[in-house]
């Protein structure tokens, strides 16, 4: 299994950055590079293309809706080729609370705009032919009786370092899963639980691998918890729940949050409303405290090599084929050490 890991932007990309050239020494096999609505992710990427030997860059995501679909093709290409065919393009919806209350944009159709990317995406990357894409959300060129009606079709000038560069998506519900499961070169869960994870996401993944070109690889799906490998550790476990509790609590309208929506499922139901709600009236620290303990548990590689070993056969059972994983610890030293725990532990497993 490879190991991948968010890269934060808390502090800065830079510090974030100097960290991930260690990780990369230490085992980490892929790195996600966050845009959300902090710096721009593609910075981050060339800088971390320059400066790794062997890490896969992908972003983890772009949104959407904010780069035109050849922009996004064109970033990608971009990038694949100043890793020498080591990028990943990570996208997803995001929400209507970014993509209009910061991009100015209006949030709809995710799914068809996802599909139209990813074929568009693709053809640029092909080059066999210059560009004309006629979809329901996008129209390239632009038809003659919009704008100046001097579009005219035209193609990607460099070739491209790899004809078809990996996609992965990020996508929650049932009909984006099965979408990604069709499409996709890998999949971004949020929230993964492996235990209760074909209950919410089987049937889904399913129906979209029924519909898979039979010459595409299966899907790589990527998933863990956080790490710290070592005895009496079980405490850190709760380093887990600020960034759980903003998620299910935070992330999103009262009634659009899809990270919310996924822990019900789970049947978390009760257990959601209250982080819910405690987090939107300015408690967070007892939103916090509310997320279950079982979810903790379940969904950690934190404990002994055993605790952690039994994690990741689970994982690999109920579809894992690939980590992503936060590496907890007070100094970037520890956080390194347990990638390379870690990765010694895949190597015996």
């Amino acid at each position: 299994m490879k190991i991948s890991t968010l890269m934060s932007y808390a502090h800065g990309f830079g510090g974030a950055s100097k960290e991930i050239i260690e990780l990369e020494k230490a085992g980490l096999d892929v790195v996600w590079v966050p845009e959300a609505y902090s710096f721009d992710a593609v910075s981050a990427m060339g800088y971390l293309a320059a400066k790794t030997d062997r890490l896969t860059i992908a972003s983890g995501i772009l949104n959407i809706y904010s780069r035109t679909p050849t922009l996004m093709a064109m970033t990608a290409a971009g990038l694949d080729d100043l890793s020498s065919g080591r990028f990943m393009l990570g996208l997803g919806a995001s929400g209507p609370q970014v993509i209009e209350g910061f991009h100015g944009i209006v949030y709809d159709a995710p799914m068809t705009r996802i599909r139209e990317i990813v074929e568009v995406c693709r053809q640029v990357w092909l080059r066999e032919d210059k560009l004309n894409f006629q979809g329901k959300k996008y129209q390239i060129p632009l038809p003659k009786d919009q704008g100046t009606g001097l579009g005219k079709p035209l193609k990607i000038i460099n070739h491209p370092y790899r004809e078809e560069i990996p996609i992965a998506l990020a996508t929650l519900g049932t009909k984006s899963v099965a979408m990604t499961a069709e499409i996709a070169d890998a999949w971004l869960p949020a929230f993964f639980m492996a235990q209760g994870a074909d209950k919410v996401w089987g049937q889904a993944l399913r129906a979209g691998t029924a519909r898979r070109d039979p010459g595409r690889p299966p899907l790589d799906i990527y998933a863990g918890g956080g790490v710290a490998i070592g005895k009496n550790l079980e405490q850190y476990r709760d380093m887990s729940r600020p960034g759980i509790a903003l998620y299910i609590g935070g992330m999103g309208a009262k009634d659009k949050n899809f990270y919310n929506q996924v822990f019900r499922k789970y049947g978390y139901e009760k257990e959601a409303e209250t982080i819910q709600n405690l987090y939107l009236e300015g408690r967070k620290s007892e939103a916090e405290a509310a997320v279950p303990q079982s979810y903790l548990d379940a969904t950690s590689l934190i404990g002994t090599e055993e605790f952690v070993r039994d994690q990741l056969v689970s994982l690999k059972e109920h579809g894992v084929t690939s980590l992503n994983v936060g590496f907890l610890g007070t100094t970037s030293q520890e956080r390194i050490k347990n990638c390379d725990a870690l990765k010694n532990i895949l190597e015996k497993t």
